[in-house]
């Protein structure tokens, strides 16, 4: 569907597209823990949601970073033999997904910013 910049999420239209903030709010909010659906502030300043979700996703990635240095040390013992190279796939596949979809926040981020209005 999307044809906005480099790292634009999927389903979220270019920015200016009828419906494209909505788009962008159901997409933030799926980044984010499910009980952030139960703010409704999060909806009407869809700037803020994506602020908060950049935030969210940047811990997320920095919690992935932090596995991937310790998950040998502190896991790989415990982990039956073979099994140590899958868990450092799947961080790093995570690791891949969380980086694109804390740039697509920002993106997202920012065409919200010029959306808002100056107070």
């Amino acid at each position: 569907m999307s044809s906005g910049p480099p790292g634009w999420p999927d389903r979220v239209p270019p920015a200016g597209v009828a419906g494209w903030e909505q788009a962008a709010v159901s997409w933030l909010l799926d980044q984010c823990p499910a009980d952030y659906r139960a703010y409704a502030a999060w909806r009407r300043h869809p700037a803020a949601l994506a602020w908060v979700a950049t935030r969210h996703l940047e811990a997320q990635l920095e919690a992935m970073r932090g596995a991937w240095r310790d998950v040998r040390p502190e896991l790989g013992p415990a982990l039956p033999p073979g099994t140590l190279g899958d868990v450092l796939e799947s961080l790093a596949r995570e690791g891949l997904r969380l980086r694109a979809n804390h740039r697509a926040a920002g993106l997202l981020l920012e065409a919200l910013r010029l959306r808002a209005p100056i107070r």
